[in-house]
């Protein structure tokens, strides 16, 4: 990941600490033996209300029907559960939770997976994972009920998100946009960790980080960023309140750039106390891939390439001067026109004597 995104406190976050209290004080207690009744929510009244409404009103819309008898069926479903069983399911819930340290790879914090429940209770788990999965949904949190209580994840977006995250670039790849606030649609949310693989965090915020299309829906898909296929990994935190400048370093295994191929180029990430976040983000992402790919491109590599000859060699100007200046621009506005990535490569191409 080559920035971090600054988080940004919103109403939506109602929506998580509904959820946590569905979770701690309605499911887990269910083995007490209380019916299932809207009373189980008088500690939270905007959750309360919501549940009357879904549950009881004639004019209650489908949706929240469906939500009101996910969480009953999941009481129920606890209701039989032993002491052990639940004391298991709040330690993985509060993992799941805790991002940050997932992602840090803490040894105190082990999320679980669906399969990890489904190896305790089968139905559970599939119970589970039909209410969780189905809560990031506009279906859902777009329901005038719910919507008053939790806000607009649209508001989210354009008014919170955007106010603190300007550089308009996604900063998984460093390559596609990311919509601003000229744009009347805004950037689809990704789940870091994706609530395919993971329960309970579904729609918590620090899980949600806008992505371009291309990371979200042609490269990350459902892959699991703390998990290899042999065991857990550290992964770039997407709202880490700090992170080292990302470096990347490219050579030409030739100079003929008419031919050149990804295969002639090879790529050197930066700095070594992240190599393993580093390793992680570009087998997720398939950094090699795309940044290679741009490079051998027309509008990419050798468009930089063209810009610099026809320009500044052909007028008679000494393209040291050009990478200088560029070098600047870099420092200043590292991802505008992927500089990060046309410094490395056009450096490289200094030195190979290309220019």
């Amino acid at each position: 990941m080559l920035f971090p995104y600054t988080y940004v406190p919103h109403q939506m976050e109602k929506m998580q600490a509904i959820i946590d209290f569905i979770f701690f004080e309605v499911w887990c207690k269910a083995p007490i033996g209380l019916a299932f009744h809207p009373d189980l929510f008088d500690g939270d009244p905007d959750l309360k209300e919501v549940m009357s409404e879904f549950g009881f009103s004639a004019q209650a819309p489908e949706r929240g029907k469906v939500f009101y008898k996910g969480v009953k069926s999941i009481y129920e479903g606890f209701a039989s559960l032993p002491p052990a069983q639940v004391d298991q399911l709040q330690q993985w819930y509060r993992a799941n939770n805790e991002i940050e340290k997932v992602c840090a790879n803490d040894p105190a914090t082990s999320p679980a997976r669906y399969a990890d429940i489904n190896a305790i209770n089968q139905n559970l788990a599939e119970q589970l994972g039909t209410f969780f999965k189905g809560l990031y949904s506009n279906d859902l949190l777009g329901l005038a009920t719910l919507r008053a209580k939790i806000g607009d994840i649209d508001d989210h977006y354009n008014m919170a998100f955007l106010s603190a995250n300007k550089t308009g670039k996604c900063p998984f790849c460093g390559i596609g946009d990311i919509k601003g606030p000229h744009h009347t649609k805004r950037e689809a949310y990704d789940h870091y960790l994706p609530k395919a693989l993971y329960p309970f965090n579904s729609i918590n915020f620090r899980n949600l980080a806008p992505a371009c299309h291309a990371c979200n829906s042609t490269y990350k898909l459902t892959k699991d960023p703390v998990y290899s296929a042999a065991a857990r990994r550290k992964a770039f935190y997407p709202y880490a309140a700090s992170s080292p400048a990302i470096e990347v370093e490219v050579a030409l295994l030739h100079s003929d750039i008419a031919k050149l191929t990804s295969k002639d180029i090879t790529l050197k990430f930066g700095p070594a106390a992240v190599n393993e976040e580093i390793a992680t983000w570009k087998e997720v992402y398939g950094i090699e891939e795309r940044y290679k790919a741009k490079i051998c491109e027309e509008n990419g590599g050798k468009a930089w390439l063209e810009q610099i000859l026809d320009e500044w060699i052909v007028g008679g100007r000494d393209p040291k001067d050009y990478l200088a200046t560029l070098a600047r621009h870099t420092q200043k506005r590292p991802y505008a026109d992927c500089n990060f990535l046309k410094s490395a490569y056009l450096h490289e191409c200094h030195k190979a004597g290309i220019l």
